[in-house]
């Protein structure tokens, strides 16, 4: 920053040192960014995901990502996609390839209200509003319901997307402990007193209940009616993310939490993992009221959705059978996370902990005491093996004993040398620790760790 010359108030001889302050050097200004001064106050909290900053290096081929939760479409038909694309084109392009409703378009929004019908949600389309993905729909959730300074409770760890939306409104994020069976009835109702005894305004209560992004757990049925409870007495709205309930691998879909509450949830849902991802479409469910804002908001923003991937997703669902594709993916996911759990328990030392996903595409690790995910991490790219980082999870700097790791992408023999891999850079850095005892135990996470060495989770 520049320095800037004062004149002390009163001091006679003002002039004089101004003229000498002047006649020295002056330290100049070294900032890249000519516009740092203009831009709006919620820039500061937009920062680079640590996914994002890894992509360059995890994919390059030599490096096994467990980084990245890119889903596999290798099992998608796409001769089957690429007829339905060619004869949309054909027979309704004229309409497919036009502006749209700012809310959808009628098709795909009765489609969605089909596919949610497996996790128990009655809906009508009118309730609907279809957005670029499921990001785009937590934003304008963000958007039209919090202000600077208002509190959003996420579960601790929480999905780093969300952690950037809420940062990008000027929210404040407060954590709720998980353990083995998703958020903590106890901990949120702790956490909700406390906060208004603070004076603090709580918005929203953001929560993934099924295959937690990033721990892999799943709320159950009996922890979903607590925390609805809880959110009534409480007068709190829920917003409950759902992209990966319809990738169960052992047991039929959980009730969505929607389904128990229309009032009170307010449901986010996508195609990007039950389909393909670079169509960008998702949705939000919603009350009627918060509907209408949620339009004026999307309209703004974008004036409509994309309307040929809507048209596109539509005549997919209408012509294919989808529900039959998506068993295909859950087996195929499966075979992932079996192929993941073995090599974590053929590679990790002793001491490491990790969840079993009954679903989704996470596992979280959490590490032997004394180890640092974050500082190891340029060791383990060596070693030609990435990750996500646990402090990219949290909002405050905590996570630092965790680990995320993905098994959605690569095939089931690259994650085996992947934990490999993983699980001699863990060996090093236990052996340094040991010898120097060089980093502490990160006590922020002491308690979700010990959570998930419950039954439930694995260790070695």
């Amino acid at each position: 920053m520049s320095e800037t010359a004062t004149i002390p108030p009163g001091d006679e001889t003002g002039p004089e040192r101004l003229r000498a302050a002047v006649a020295r050097p002056q330290r100049r200004d070294t900032r890249l960014d000519n516009y740092v001064n203009r831009y709006a106050a919620r820039t500061h909290g937009m920062t680079a995901s640590a996914i994002r900053a890894l992509f360059s290096v995890a994919n390059r081929p030599e490096v096994v990502s467990l980084a990245g939760g890119m889903p596999n479409i290798a099992d998608l038909p796409l001769d089957v996609v690429g007829s339905t694309l060619g004869q949309l084109v054909v027979d309704d392009g004229r309409r497919a390839m036009q502006y749209g409703s700012g809310q959808g378009e009628p098709a795909i929004r009765e489609a969605i209200c089909e596919v949610m019908k497996l996790e128990g949600i009655t809906a009508h389309p009118d309730d609907v509003t279809v957005t670029v993905g499921s990001q785009q729909a937590l934003d304008l959730v963000t958007r039209i319901f919090c202000d600077p300074g208002d509190v959003v409770l996420c579960e601790a760890p929480s999905y780093v997307g969300a952690l950037g939306v809420f940062r990008a409104f000027q929210c404040e994020v407060a954590h709720v402990a998980m353990d083995e069976h998703g958020l903590d009835p106890t901990a949120l109702r702790e956490a909700i007193e406390a906060l208004r005894r603070a004076g603090k305004r709580v918005k929203f209560l953001y929560t993934i209940p099924n295959f937690h992004n990033p721990a892999g757990v799943t709320q159950t049925l009996e922890r979903r009616r607590e925390i609805l409870q809880i959110a009534e007495e409480a007068d709190l709205l829920v917003v409950e993310d759902n992209p990966y309930g319809l990738l169960g691998f052992d047991a039929d879909p959980l009730p969505a939490m929607r389904s128990m509450d229309a009032d009170r949830v307010v449901y986010l849902g996508s195609f990007s993992k039950t389909f393909a991802p670079g169509f960008r479409i998702g949705w939000v469910l919603a009350p009627h009221a918060v509907r209408e804002k949620l339009v004026l908001a999307q309209e703004s923003a974008t004036l409509c959705p994309p309307v040929f991937s809507q048209f596109a997703i539509a005549a997919y669902l209408a012509n294919h059978d989808w529900r039959g594709q998506i068993k295909i993916f859950r087996e195929m996911y499966r075979e992932r996370r079996d192929a993941m759990l073995t090599g974590l328990a053929d590679h990790m030392p002793a001491g490491t902990t990790w969840t079993v996903p009954g679903g989704g595409f996470f596992v979280w690790v959490t590490l032997p005491p004394g180890l640092d995910s974050h500082a190891m991490l340029p060791r383990a790219v060596t070693a030609r093996v990435a990750y996500v980082p646990g402090t990219a999870f949290f909002s405050d700097g905590f996570g630092s004993r965790h680990m995320r790791l993905s098994y959605c992408f690569p095939t089931p023999e690259r994650i085996i040398e992947g934990t490999r891999r993983l699980g001699e850079v863990l060996e090093y850095e236990a052996g340094v620790n040991a010898t120097f005892g060089t980093v502490a135990a990160d006590e922020g996470t002491a308690q979700l760790g010990r959570a998930y060495d419950a039954p439930g989770a694995n260790q070695t």
